[in-house]
């Protein structure tokens, strides 16, 4: 009986979980060992392998200059755009957490680039970076500053981007960091103002430890997503100029739909699945240790 019970209950569960498998399966894994399967392959204009290459692929994109740069660009991408984007966004979210008259306002705007699609934001930014009629220029202009093409020159057009990234990014790594604020005891601080300490030692002895798990976490989800920026290269530089904004993700999607070099492009993105799953181990390995759980 205690056997029929548990078999019962055995494939009760399954089926619960059976709709999450199949659409795992069609639209996570089955793409996946796709990508893999075509990666040691030369394929034809529709994406049917042609050759088998073995690693052919890998060794080409390892020895070429033009992949070496769309991984530099990458590298310098998530370098600007990851921990600005955690500090602003931290900064913010400790203002917005004071108990002040009005705040509910700030936490509106600082929250609302959520509710703009990459690329609508990327729009007002393209017509922000105009040379002529762009908003920036305009300011540069009235101190007498000389004007940059910021979308245009090789050495601002990815500084550039990355701007718009972390406006784009700020605002859902603000809310995650004000409900993690807003979870602390607030106890905590109570008895540290009883005992005398100031608003640093308590940022820095409360708050900090006591919103690592959140902190943790935001860091893991925008170190992946920066990884896999796409919609705003595609609309403001298309990869340029001079490939300075050619990540690994645009990359990608040009090998393999304007060349329609499929194998290399899913060289590619093994490539790029195995560069986010070291960081995201490395990251759990060494971020993970300073990590206060309550």
């Amino acid at each position: 009986m205690t056997f029929w019970r548990k078999s019962v209950d055995g494939r009760t569960a399954i089926l619960y979980l059976l709709p999450s498998v199949i659409l795992f399966s069609v639209f996570v894994f089955y793409p996946m060992f796709r990508t893999i399967y075509l990666s040691f392959f030369l394929t034809d204009q529709n994406g049917t392998p042609a050759i088998n290459v073995g690693f052919e692929n890998y060794l080409y994109l390892l020895g070429s200059s033009e992949f070496q740069n769309s991984m530099k660009a990458t590298g310098l991408f998530v370098f600007y755009t990851v921990p600005l984007t955690i500090i602003l966004a931290l900064f913010f979210a400790l203002l917005a957490n004071e108990k002040l008259k009005g705040v509910g306002f700030f936490r509106t705007m600082y929250s609302s680039t959520m509710g703009i699609s990459v690329a609508a934001s990327s729009v007002i930014w393209l017509f922000m970076f105009n040379p002529s009629i762009g908003m920036f220029n305009r300011l540069l202009s009235l101190f007498t500053i000389q004007q940059v093409q910021w979308l245009l020159d090789p050495e601002w057009a990815l500084i550039s981007v990355s701007i718009s990234t972390i406006w784009m990014n700020i605002g859902f790594s603000f809310l995650i960091l004000l409900g993690g604020l807003q979870n602390i005891d607030e106890h905590l601080y109570e008895s540290a103002r009883i005992d005398g300490a100031g608003y640093l030692y308590r940022l820095r002895r409360i708050t900090l430890p006591m919103l690592s798990p959140t902190l943790f976490f935001i860091i893991t989800i925008s170190l992946i997503n920066s990884f896999q920026t796409f919609g705003q290269i595609d609309i403001l530089t298309k990869g340029g100029p001079s490939q300075s904004t050619n990540l690994i993700v645009y990359s990608i999607y040009r090998e393999a739909f304007i060349n329609y070099q499929f194998g290399t492009a899913s060289a590619q993105a093994v490539i790029l699945f195995i560069i986010i799953l070291v960081v995201t181990i490395l990251q759990f390995k060494l971020g993970e240790r300073r990590v206060h759980y309550q």
